[in-house]
């Protein structure tokens, strides 16, 4: 019983939260798993990624959706994007289990479970009024699944300062006619505190590069201005790398969604 409240609890302030962004009408929100793969267990984990999906595959497993970014630290992120409350309760293997039978199933998960010590799950929300995507919004960037992404924790306090900084800085990558586009997302519910994440997509490393550093010469002193004004309002600044991995993606046959998280 306790477990169904707080169960009923968490659902009904996640719905709050989806709420609070439809409202908007453009936000989309993600419902992210993400596992902290050990470095010794890389290859097994993606394996036992590769055996899943597999076995969605030639199961025909209905319902069920995600795509997937590996970071260069051994984060893996399973990200799909939700619509209301029903796509959560909604995606389970139940479908799988009864295909594959309980003790093959029982073992796909083990194989996950010895890679990693810590994983878990939070809703991350894209922000079209903050991003800047000149050509349309969308986070499949064909040809272009090299990842970099620029998180900053913020303090409640300090949030309506930097979402203005960062609609100011959208406005002069606009001006300047910026080839550095990039997508933000807030930190939404299962998260502890508050942040955005600024996501680059790019051809490699070298390619993310080479646009970084012609964006700081378009931007000029402006962007230099700009950056320096927002980060006064930013707690604490990281930057990761790593790739979209689309050979450890499954989406149900049946399904179309056009919005795949980064």
């Amino acid at each position: 019983m306790q477990f169904i409240k707080k169960t009923t609890s968490i659902l009904f302030f996640l719905f709050l939260s989806l709420s609070m962004f439809a409202q908007e009408g453009k936000n989309q929100a993600f419902w992210i798993h993400e596992d902290q793969v050990k470095p010794s267990m890389m290859t097994d984990y993606e394996k036992a990624s590769k055996d899943l999906v597999k076995a969605c595959k030639d199961n025909k497993v209905k319902d069920m959706q995600w795509s997937v970014a590996s970071m260069d630290d051994g984060t893996y992120l399973s990200i799909t994007p939700i619509e209301n409350l029903a796509d959560i309760q909604n995606m389970n293997f139940d479908d799988l289990r009864e295909k594959v039978g309980d003790d093959s199933f029982t073992k796909m998960f083990e194989n996950f479970n010895k890679c990693y010590d810590k994983h878990g799950d939070y809703v991350s929300i894209l922000v079209p009024s903050l991003s800047y995507m000149p050509d349309g919004l969308t986070t499949n960037t064909p040809g272009q699944d090299y990842r970099v992404w620029h998180r900053m924790d913020v303090s409640p306090a300090n949030m309506q300062k930097v979402q203005s900084k960062m609609k100011e800085l959208k406005d002069l990558f606009a001006s300047k006619n910026s080839k550095m586009h990039y997508r933000i997302y807030r930190s939404g519910f299962g998260n502890v505190g508050d942040s955005f994440v600024a996501v680059i997509s790019a051809k490699d490393a070298m390619d993310y590069d080479s646009t970084s550093a012609e964006n700081q010469k378009v931007l000029g002193e402006d962007g230099k201005k700009l950056f320096d004004e927002m980060f006064q309002h930013i707690n604490a600044y990281s930057i990761k790398r790593g790739s979209m991995r689309p050979d450890l993606a499954y989406q149900s046959p049946q399904e179309s969604t056009k919005i795949a998280k980064d």
